[in-house]
């Protein structure tokens, strides 16, 4: 869940105002306009995004990211929509997907309930603030920062013995104040701004709690599921979900995530760790772009 600043975003961005308009009329108006493309998609314009919504979601129950797949898939059969309508498509559909593969983290790792229910009302609630600060809160100096932010965590996590092993902190009432202190600031971040939310979870919950990164997936993908279907809500109140776009996209995300979260259970915490990594990096190179690059 992001900001309207970036793809993926928690609120949608305002359509323009015209003279004596209204901005969620005219929003909702791109959107019935965007229902009607979607009916005349081809064939292999079907085939392209469920394909990506696969792999979306197979490569997001690994190691995050799914939207780096998706959202490019859906701007490119779609170039002339309005931009919010194909990310509220996006965040409903990963939110589906994410839901899968968190449900079989939670199969395989048991976390406590009474850990995963503090992360769930704190980022849920966190989020939808965070949504209603974009308005009060400046964006720019936040996305600025982001890639440095990224790069500082990617360091840590490379250059130290995090995530090697699951060795819990706290008991049951410690780990979940904790868990949801640190839900609910990020939850806060995802709603505000977003990029790299998950990856910001992820990490939380190694550091702070000690897991490894295969136990920190169930309550970080948990997490993410509640600060994205507080998107979600934002998005569908708003009329921006394309529903039958969004429903075969969600299908074929779910389905991807299954796929990917039990290759990561097969081959452990080192393949997580790894894909972690990678996403992160990822992630560097692309908001260090959107800040600093122009175009």
């Amino acid at each position: 869940m992001a900001s309207p600043f970036c793809y993926g975003s928690a609120a949608p961005p305002p359509a323009p105002r015209e003279a004596g308009g209204d901005s969620l009329a005219i929003a909702q108006s791109l959107a019935l306009r965007a229902r009607g493309r979607v009916a005349d998609a081809t064939m292999n314009d079907w085939i392209g995004l469920l394909a990506a919504a696969f792999a979306a979601g197979l490569v997001d129950s690994v190691m995050g990211g799914g939207g780096l797949i998706q959202i490019p898939a859906l701007f490119a059969v779609f170039p002339g929509l309005a931009p919010a309508a194909l990310l509220g498509t996006n965040k409903f559909a990963g939110c589906i997907g994410t839901l899968g593969a968190a449900i079989q983290y939670v199969r395989a790792t048991a976390p406590r309930l009474t850990t995963l229910l503090p992360i769930v009302t704190a980022a849920f609630f966190a989020a939808l603030a965070g949504a209603y600060a974009i308005t009060l809160v400046p964006a720019e100096p936040l996305r600025k920062a982001l890639p440095f932010l990224l790069l500082a965590l990617l360091l840590y996590t490379a250059l130290s013995n995090v995530g090697h092993a699951h060795l819990p902190r706290y008991g049951r009432r410690r780990e979940a104040v904790v868990a949801a202190g640190g839900a609910g600031a990020i939850g806060f971040y995802d709603g505000l701004f977003g990029p790299g939310a998950g990856a910001f979870y992820k990490l939380y919950f190694v550091r702070a709690l000690g897991f490894d990164f295969v136990n920190a997936a169930a309550p970080a993908k948990i997490a993410n599921v509640a600060s994205n279907l507080a998107a979600v809500i934002v998005f569908a109140a708003k009329g921006l979900v394309l529903w039958r776009l969004a429903l075969a996209m969600a299908l074929f995300n779910f389905i991807g995530g299954q796929v990917g979260s039990r290759i990561a259970l097969r081959y452990g915490n080192r393949l997580v760790r790894w894909a972690f990594l990678a996403l992160v990096t990822v992630l560097i190179v692309k908001t260090y772009r959107d800040a600093y690059v122009p175009g």
